[in-house]
């Protein structure tokens, strides 16, 4: 992700106008009726954990059960980061132990998708499966090396998983979302730990393939990894499109996130938006055209937006002109400035005099 990871974790990346990536997941998880919620932070975790200091959001403020977010800890036992995925469960292993519902879906916050885990744990206990990996056919021209392959038998059982391989056998990728036995899950880190294994993808799913009944559950909806500048870019753009925001945001289930107390959008004369999403908090006073405005913006006098997101709080001066770009958020545009993303998409960082003492 380049320099829009410099400041904060993929989880925490803008998304849509008004969200955030993990919203997504969280947000399944809730309408899933799924009551107790683990999120493990590290890398750059400060914009994330705010974002996750108040449960009621997605409805996870109760008595019993609720949201934790778990943060690598110096303890008498151990005293280094999260080396890997496996490892960041088995330091936090007592949150398992101590829990007493039968089932763990494992997702990650990177994801763009909605998902009832009901049915997909219904066709885990159905399939009499130990772990069940939900997967997705991509179209052709997507770039299949970036992903985990998987080959499934007849009846969905995996056969193969590869993980980022050279060159992929099969177009069927892992989503990231897996469901497994409790009991299961804690002896299998507890023996990755041991070994001295830290990874849950290599060192679980993929060791134990032939082992033990793994199967894959397919989806045909939406589903959208956020792992590259392009991806990202292209994910924001997706919700330009009418059928895609009804999907997400006016078809039951719901998808939450924090609320900030803002006013709505403002139109100036002189400003021409088409085909746009512009977030609450902002000003508007130039042409906006294909592109996404997030929070609290300031779009100055005879500036022209194109095919562009413009991330949260960012200050754009007069005569500026912007195309395939991602602006950072909390930038300072100067007037008259011009950038514009020829052969791929353009990150604009701008150092902001607006906060400097």
């Amino acid at each position: 992700m380049k320099e829009l990871s410099q400041k904060r974790a993929v989880g925490a990346m803008p998304i849509a106008g008004s969200y955030r990536s993990i919203d997504f997941s969280l947000s399944n998880m809730s309408n899933s009726n799924i009551k107790k919620v683990a999120v493990f932070t590290q890398y750059n975790a400060r914009s994330l954990n705010e974002h996750l200091s108040s449960s009621k959001w997605w409805d996870f403020g109760r008595k019993q059960g609720g949201l934790t977010v778990f943060t690598p800890a110096v303890t008498a036992e151990n005293s280094t980061w999260y080396r890997g995925t496996a490892d960041s469960m088995f330091q936090n292993i007592s949150f398992l132990k101590s829990s007493h519902e039968p089932y763990v879906i494992i997702a990650s916050g990177d994801c763009v998708y909605k998902m009832d885990y009901n049915r997909l744990l219904e066709y885990h206990i159905q399939k009499k499966a130990d772990i069940t990996i939900v997967c997705k056919d991509m179209p052709k021209d997507t770039v299949i090396e970036r992903f985990g392959t998987i080959k499934m038998n007849e009846e969905s059982r995996i056969e193969e998983f590869e993980e980022k391989p050279i060159v992929a056998k099969s177009n069927t990728i892992s989503c990231g979302i897996y469901v497994i036995r409790r009991r299961l899950l804690i002896e299998m880190i507890e023996r990755c730990a041991e070994e001295d294994r830290y990874d849950f993808v290599k060192d679980v799913l993929i060791r134990y393939k032939d082992q033990k009944r793994i199967f894959g559950y397919k989806i045909k909806e939406y589903w959208k990894n956020i792992a590259s500048i392009e991806d990202y870019f292209q994910t924001n753009m997706d919700f330009l499109d009418p059928a895609i925001r009804e999907y997400f945001f006016k078809t039951y289930p719901d998808i939450y996130s924090k609320v900030d107390d803002l006013p709505p959008a403002k139109y100036n004369i002189g400003s021409n938006v088409k085909n746009s999403l512009i977030s609450s908090g902002c000003i508007i006073n130039g042409e906006v055209e294909n592109s996404v405005i997030f929070k609290k913006s300031f779009i100055g006098n005879n500036c022209v937006i194109k095919n562009s997101i413009i991330l949260n709080d960012v200050y754009i001066g007069d005569n500026t002109y912007i195309e395939n770009c991602i602006v950072e958020s909390r930038d300072t545009i100067k007037a008259n400035s011009y950038h514009k993303g020829e052969d791929k998409i353009k990150i604009v960082v701008e150092k902001n005099d607006r906060y400097m003492i």
